[in-house]
């Protein structure tokens, strides 16, 4: 597959196909082939590769409430990367992707109480909202109040792999029952 047309010069304007297992490649240096001497090289990103391209460390991926004051400082210790979702009342109102081995903040929180949830894995889809492979879907049992006053902007730090001495547990929770 490295070498589709050996010996033939693809020129601007001409177009190369190549049938290869049953189906058809076409390749156009306009419509984004790499051509390398006398052998071309098809550039394609397909609806798959994007749904699954890896967001960047501390992408807002749902932003339906923010504006407030509040911070939540997430670190991910673990090897795969995870997504945490706060949840007001039955409304989801910010989800943010967290890469494994990284730390991200969320600086806008409203005041309310919100309870958290998490899921790790790999190959995530923005379009379904979850990891497509190797999930896990936790939740944390304490919920997180934020209530800011004339003297305090509330702050919460959440660590997603396991602290030795650490206070917060974690529920596992039924991948039909989390917020995607």
């Amino acid at each position: 597959m490295k070498r589709l047309l050996e010996g033939t010069a693809v020129r601007a304007g001409v177009v190369a196909a190549v049938a290869l297992a049953g189906g058809l490649i076409v390749a156009s240096p306009a419509a984004g082939v790499a051509t390398t001497g006398s052998v071309v090289t098809p550039v394609t990103v397909t609806a798959q590769t994007a749904a699954l391209a890896r967001p960047r460390n501390g992408t807002i991926l749902y932003d339906r409430i923010s504006g407030g004051q509040g911070r939540l400082k997430i670190r991910n210790g673990l090897s795969q990367d995870g997504v945490v979702i706060l949840v007001r009342g039955r409304t989801k109102a910010i989800s943010i992707y967290v890469r494994a081995r990284s730390t991200a903040t969320v600086t806008d929180v409203r005041d309310g109480t919100y309870r958290i949830y998490f899921t790790t894995g790999t190959h995530f889809s923005r379009s379904k909202g979850r990891f497509t492979r190797n999930a896990v879907y936790q939740r944390f049992n304490d919920k997180l109040k934020y209530r800011t006053t004339a003297t305090r902007i509330p702050g919460w730090s959440l660590t997603l792999n396991p602290v030795r001495g650490g206070n917060a547990g974690t529920s596992s929770v039924n991948p039909k029952d989390f917020p995607a």
